[in-house]
């Protein structure tokens, strides 16, 4: 069997996991064809990685739980979306419900609101939830600030209130049930490593439909690089460090004496 054939197998090979009482089937053919948005070409590696992130996580590509994100040759993302929290939350036999809401500044004081409304003079500064579980006295509590994680995106700037909610809600879940949450991250976060800035149609879409999480491969070879900050803080100039012939020419001559007794 030639090594073609070989690959083409292990590429139609399907793998099957139950979600909810309901069967799912994908193969990293599959991923390829019909689950990856962006403009870039997977690698195996990101195909097989969000093929595993599936499968032991339990999430649906196909009702839109998870994503694989590729832009030109940046290195991909899987995002999972912040209704899967919802779900594996309530499927939890201790979830009992929460509450959530914005926190603002009134009158130099700090003041929680629940929901995602607030007076005209309020000043929007964070968000907060709790989570009960029925086998914790006390809920779980989190208060986040809204500056920490604003993007400046479209949803943040026409949404503010209700996205800062809905982080507070998703790493108040993760904290009430790490065992089933922990290692997942909505794209309204900032998830370990994560350097992507995502800008295209695909961005606009993933907006629209939920919030999702953000994880990057990161390459295994880097080029050495030289950052240069512009006008905008967040953004970068990336450019490789190229050698000063007029220091080279130094260094060598620098040598030359050192390594001759005469001098």
């Amino acid at each position: 069997m030639s090594n073609q054939e070989s690959n083409n197998q292990v590429q139609e090979r399907s793998v099957k996991y139950s979600v909810n009482g309901e069967e799912v089937k994908l193969s990293p053919n599959i991923i390829r064809n019909y689950l990856v948005s962006g403009n870039g070409e997977v690698s195996d590696q990101e195909v097989t990685m969000f093929l595993q992130l599936c499968r032991y996580q339990k999430l649906n590509p196909y009702l839109n739980e998870a994503y694989l994100v590729k832009f030109g040759s940046q290195p991909a993302s899987l995002i999972v979306s912040k209704e899967a929290f919802m779900k594996r939350a309530e499927s939890h036999k201790q979830y009992q419900g929460l509450e959530a809401g914005i926190i603002v500044a009134r009158n130099n004081e700090m003041v929680d609101i629940e929901g995602a409304i607030k007076l005209p003079e309020d000043v929007l500064i964070g968000g907060w939830a709790h989570i009960h579980r029925e086998d914790r006295k006390n809920p779980v509590k989190i208060r986040i600030s809204f500056e920490e994680f604003s993007k400046g995106q479209a949803t943040w700037e026409n949404q503010p209130m209700n996205m800062i909610r809905k982080v507070a809600v998703v790493n108040a879940l993760r904290e009430a049930f790490p065992e089933s949450l922990g290692a997942m991250y909505t794209e309204d976060e900032t998830p370990p490593n994560n350097e992507m800035n995502q800008v295209s149609n695909v961005q606009q879409e993933i907006e629209q439909n939920a919030n999702k999480q953000q994880l990057d491969f990161k390459p295994q070879e880097e080029v050495p690089q030289q950052i240069t900050k512009k006008e905008d803080p967040e953004m970068v100039d990336v450019t490789p460090v190229e050698p000063n012939p007029y220091e080279q020419e130094q260094n060598e001559e620098q040598m030359s004496i050192d390594s001759n007794p005469d001098f």
